[in-house]
């Protein structure tokens, strides 16, 4: 071998002979690559490599006849070159990107795509781990600072996939480069760019606090306290609220930050200290986002969500309060806040106050609604919807239709607003106003709610705010914040049936408010979920016995009535038109929302339309072809309980008719496993216990997956339990579950498990007059009895009757019942038990198998007379009976 100068060629050489199995020659090349390589890491790669082989020499030097022994060690060395191919192969993928992004000469398409193969390298740990150790993180400094999108956006992402499930790494690389810096980045005019530094701070927060449950490295070892790192990211995090310096997509990230890490995720972890800080360091602040008034000057940058997402916010902190000292606090520093805002020298602070005032209206009602009840608030703003200024009017109205979501309230402004707000109705050029002016009657002609009796304004007045609503929705000159209050309108009218009908009639109207589902602006999730809600009656209804009516009546109190319209038949076409102007495709695009202001109501109301759409069966097949089934999963995982049972049912009713795999593709058909089984639970009504069973069955039927699957669940107790139910159509579908899950081993052993009428249900199940019944028992019975040979003997044990209901199975008029008796039989036969076989034989049973077996082949009956045939040859088999022979 030549001499060779440079250590890398020494150490691929040594590489390639300890591959050869020349392990001498591999230690020699590593030696001379140590006295000639200066660099640490290169260095400490070949003294470990050395290392590892003189160990094997000396193993194989021990042991040089044990060949097991020495199969070990080659097969050892095998991993170990490949991990050795893996690091190197890594580094120099590493070395490779950081090279071209350093060299200034560089095509800058071949710079912007090294940086994005950082960002997947970064994603597998052993990249993450070598991009941190060659100093990568100055060069994304280096990156952050040429202000270039491209390369900004990968060295975010390539931070966020550093930082992943790594505390060790993530705690160096905050203080690498520091929370200020991010959070300017963060604040910068740039979605994308805001976007992706609020995913890199989740990542960060995951990381610190273990939500990352994955685990990368022996880090784990290591004690780190990362609270004060935590609480820095969460006081700036409050900062960005209320900064000028933040553009309106960065305090979005902010606020959506907030929301996702402060309230406690379960109510059952006791530690809520963050919502406490938060309160007592950003609250004011967050009211300040609420109090911004656009179209004034200096103003806070803000997008078309971020007030809605401060309300949200405002909401999930009221929520996460323990204790009735905590919510006064919280409500004496509102008050403070709306308070000290109010000054009759300037107008601007007066309207700035009731703007936060509807903002909290809009989050946790409670709190405001109790302000807007003290003396002068209501006043004040009724006052001001006189106001010469457009800007007050605006700010006015917007807060009285807030805040008359109460009867009282609206029965106020219906006393002291309702001809203020006609009057800025008429004579106000300004669209926007105009608009507001109509939602407020809108909301305020609504205030009796489905109640027909109870309409606040004359006959046809609603239907005439409906009408102009839908006007304007189908004006696409108008911008879309515009257009969303003529879908608030309806949120409110349509709880009319005469609005109703003609809203669904109205196609352009409908598919215009579709399309704005679809929007960027997510301000209209909860507006467009309502009306839905609406239209196909999906709201929750009390039933009212006919005693308590007639006794109310008769003392004369006041009767809800329902609208002519409002009946099935009239709802049923409303869901079919809706259907067809394509409601399904809006709503998987408003699931899909990534947003907080999808929050657990409007899933629950859109979980609920879901659940109307599917009722009719025919209808199914276009819910699912439109990717109905899919959106479904998520809003039966998370959200509100009844949203999930709401969705839940609507899986089942699609996964009960239609083809699973169609429905619901690739590896989602395990997700619906959850929500179904969680409808058999005892709480859940009849309905929706059937309808679960009968998707289990057909999820059941699929694949020795999908059954796992629905066991790991622990449905099969529940099933079970079903199956002893006293109607008729839930045991009938428990039975016919539990026959396609007996093929399982896991099902088949509690049938063996002695102390359990398991066993005795299942065949007295079979002498049921149910067909349906009777066929599913005879079924399970059948397979039963062929996986597990000892439950043939076993079930003559259970009952005495069992001769008798295994000859009315074979003598049964239906052939899908003949022929499971038939294999229960055969399954005897073949159980090894042959006194069992015997008796059977010598019984009435011998003679049904000879009648079945000599008729004449029938393609209808054929697998019942090939069955009975084959009992005989085995009764033969067995020397139980004899061949037939002709006499000669």
């Amino acid at each position: 071998m030549g001499e060779m100068a440079d250590p890398i060629q020494l150490k691929d050489e040594g590489n390639k002979h300890f591959q050869a199995g020349e392990v001498d020659k591999a230690i020699e090349c590593y030696t001379k690559a140590t006295k000639l390589c200066k660099d640490k890491k290169v260095l400490a790669v070949i003294y470990r490599n050395r290392s590892a082989f003189n160990k094997q020499k000396l193993c194989s030097t021990i042991e040089p006849k044990n060949k097991t022994f020495l199969e070990t060690l080659r097969r050892l060395g095998a991993e170990i070159q490949a991990k050795l191919k893996t690091t190197f192969s890594t580094d120099s993928r590493v070395q490779n990107m950081f090279d071209i992004l350093l060299d200034e000469e560089m095509d800058k398409d071949k710079k912007e795509k090294a940086a994005n193969n950082l960002v997947v390298l970064a994603r597998e740990d052993a990249g993450a781990e070598r991009i941190f150790q060659n100093n990568g993180v100055p060069l994304l400094l280096d990156m952050l600072e040429t202000g270039k999108v491209e390369m900004v956006l990968a060295a975010i992402r390539t931070f966020a996939g550093m930082c992943t499930g790594h505390k060790a790494r993530t705690m160096a690389i905050i203080h690498l480069v520091g929370i200020d810096k991010l959070c300017s980045i963060m604040a910068v005019d740039n979605e994308d760019i805001a976007l992706a530094t609020s995913d890199l701070f989740q990542c960060i927060n995951d990381s610190l606090t273990g939500g990352d449950q994955r685990i990368y490295g022996k880090e784990e070892a290591l004690v780190l306290d990362a609270s004060k790192d935590l609480k820095s990211i969460l006081m700036a995090l409050l900062e960005m609220v209320a900064s000028k310096k933040v553009s309106g997509h960065g305090r979005d990230q902010a606020l959506n930050l907030l929301c996702r890490n402060v309230p406690r995720k379960d109510k059952k972890d006791h530690d809520h200290s963050k919502s406490l800080f938060t309160i007592d360091h950003g609250l004011k602040k967050i009211l300040k986002v609420c109090g911004q008034i656009p179209d004034l000057p200096d103003q806070l940058p803000m997008t078309e969500n971020t007030q809605l997402i401060a309300s949200v916010l405002l909401d999930k902190l009221w929520d996460d309060l323990r204790c009735d000292p905590e919510r006064d606090h919280y409500r004496e520093v509102c008050d403070e806040y709306i308070k000290g805002k109010f000054d009759p020298n300037d107008m601007d602070r007066n309207i700035h106050a009731i703007n936060a005032l509807s903002g909290l209206l809009q989050g946790p009602f409670e709190v405001g609604n109790q302000l807007v009840g003290r003396q002068g608030i209501m006043e004040m703003m009724v006052a001001l919807c006189g106001s010469e200024r457009e800007v007050d009017q605006m700010v006015a109205v917007e807060a009285l239709i807030h805040s008359s979501t109460k009867m009282s309230r609206a029965s106020f402004i219906i006393t002291n607003g309702v001809s203020l707000l006609k009057d800025i109705y008429k004579k106000t050029k300004n669209e926007k106003i105009k608009i507001r002016a109509l939602v407020g009657l809108c909301k305020l002609g609504s205030a009796g709610g489905d109640d027909y009796s109870m309409r606040q304004f004359a006959e046809g007045s609603t239907e005439k705010l409906a009408k102009q609503c839908r006007k304007w929705l189908c004006n696409s000159a108008m911008d879309t914040k515009t257009r969303k209050w003529a879908i608030e309108g309806l949120a409110y009218l349509t709880q009319d049936a005469d609005v109703k009908d003609d809203f669904v009639e109205d196609e352009p109207a409908m598919k215009a408010m579709f399309e704005l589902a679809k929007s960027k602006d997510k301000t209209i999730l909860y507006a467009v979920a309502c009306t839905l809600v609406n239209c196909t009656n999906s709201y929750e209804k009390k039933d009212i016995m006919p005693e308590l009516v007639q006794l109310a009546k008769f003392s004369k109190q006041h009767v809800p009535e329902q609208h002519p319209k409002d009946k099935k038949d009239f709802i049923q076409k409303r869901v079919k038109r809706m259907l067809k102007g394509g409601v399904i495709s809006a709503l998987t695009v408003m699931v899909k929302a990534d947003n907080l202001l999808l929050t657990d109501q409007t899933k629950e109301m859109l979980a609920r339309v879901f659940l109307a759409l599917a009722d009719d069966a025919k209808d199914r097949g276009m819910i699912c072809a439109h990717g109905g089934g899919k959106a479904l999963i998520p809003l039966a995982l998370e959200g509100s309980a009844i949203g999930k049972i709401r969705a839940s049912h609507a899986l089942a009713k699609i996964a009960a008719v239609s083809n699973p795999e169609i429905a619901f593709p690739g590896e989602r058909i395990y997700e619906v496993v959850r929500p179904l089984v969680s409808l058999l639970h005892p709480e859940r009504d009849g309905v929706q216990n059937y309808e679960a069973l009968l998707s289990l069955t057909n999820l059941a039927g699929l694949n020795d997956k999908l059954r796992v699957k629905i066991l790991k669940e622990k449905a099969l107790p529940e099933i079970e339990q079903y199956m002893f139910e006293d109607h008729d159509h839930i045991r009938q579908a428990a039975t016919e579950c539990m026959c396609n899950l007996v093929t399982c081993k896991e099902v088949q052993d509690r049938y063996l498990e002695d102390g359990n009428d398991r066993l005795k249900l299942l065949v007295l199940m079979c002498a049921e007059d149910d067909e349906k019944l009777q066929r599913a028992a005879a079924g399970a019975l059948a397979m039963l009895t062929a996986a597990q040979k000892k439950l043939c003997t076993k079930m003559t044990l259970v009952t005495l009757q069992w001769m008798e209901i295994l000859q009315r199975l074979i003598l049964h008029d239906q052939p899908q019942i003949q022929h499971r008796g038939l294999v229960i039989v055969y399954n005897i036969l073949n159980s090894d038990d042959n006194e069992l076989a015997k008796k059977l034989i010598e019984s009435e049973i011998l003679e049904i198998l000879t009648v079945i077996g000599k008729a004449m082949d029938n393609p209808k009956r054929q697998l019942v007379i090939d069955v009975a045939r084959t009992c005989l040859v085995k009764a033969m088999d067995l020397g139980l009976i004899k061949p037939f022979t002709t006499p000669s």
